[in-house]
């Protein structure tokens, strides 16, 4: 391996030290997103705890058996007492504020497209533990800014086909790009319009005197001010990929470390002619 390596915004902490949560809303979720989900987590950190919460009793969990097995998830069994309730949902909550309570863990990855969980990442928020969010394009706004960041679920899915990225040069400029949709396992991934105001705003932001940005400095402020921004929601594997990519907005440059054992990535705004 070359010894001097591209650090990014997607590599640029390594967080695998990290304690996690991981607590997962059997009725909002479904069992074809837990293995990339996990390998998900584990770039945050280390999913110390894993439960699921759902009447296990019901033959719409059923599918939920042979994933539990295999990943070592704890499944906390909740009846349903009364129709129309949603009692896994408070014994979820409780779970994690017990769990919060104990001091043992830096963040909480939420799995649950439920907008009733809201009030819980703020609630953890203001504790001062991270607040990983998974769940389908459906999820609620709400939700998804409560959390500092947030994964579509459609883009963990095994097999899940990548988008072709937009890959143009500065003279062949794309036309706008609408939106698009993605058969995945039954389920649609739709493909937003690509947020060409949003990352020139965000780049302008974070830029030095000289105009350049550092790709993490670019990268976390992306995800403060849009948690559920992701490269691969626009075909793009990383950020690194994006700005590379998309040649005709974006300029980039390779620099040597200061401990000169690495390179990183600098990005600027090419400038229109």
């Amino acid at each position: 391996m070359d010894p001097v390596q591209l650090i990014s915004s997607d590599s640029a902490i390594d967080e695998r030290s990290k304690r996690l949560a991981v607590l997962i809303d059997a009725d909002n979720a479904q069992p074809a997103v837990i293995e990339g989900l996990l390998e998900e987590v584990a770039r945050f950190g280390e999913a110390a705890v894993r439960r699921i919460y759902g009447d296990f009793t019901s033959a719409a969990s059923a599918s939920w058996k042979k994933f539990l097995n295999r990943h070592s998830i704890k499944p906390v069994q909740q009846f349903a007492y009364t129709t129309g309730k949603n009692a896994t949902d408070s014994t979820m909550i409780i779970d994690a504020m017990d769990l919060l309570y104990t001091r043992r863990f830096d963040g909480f990855c939420l799995v649950t497209s439920d907008s009733d969980f809201t009030g819980l990442a703020v609630r953890l928020r203001e504790e001062g533990v991270l607040v990983y969010g998974f769940g389908e394009q459906k999820t609620p706004e709400a939700f998804r800014n409560a959390c500092h960041k947030f994964i579509f679920t459609e883009v963990l899915r095994e097999h899940a086909p990548s988008p072709e990225p937009a890959v143009v040069s500065p003279g062949n400029q794309p036309a706008a790009l609408s939106e698009q949709k993605v058969e995945v396992q039954g389920l649609e991934l739709a493909r937003p319009p690509f947020p060409e105001k949003f990352l020139m705003e965000a780049l302008d932001r974070s830029v030095d005197d000289a105009g350049w940005s550092h790709l993490g400095t670019f990268g976390s402020y992306l995800q403060k001010v849009q948690p559920d921004f992701d490269s691969r929601m626009y075909g793009f594997k990383k950020l690194s990929d994006l700005v590379r990519g998309r040649s005709d907005l974006f300029e980039v440059e390779e620099r040597e470390a200061p401990n000169g054992n690495n390179r990183v990535l600098y990005v600027r705004a090419r400038k229109r002619t």
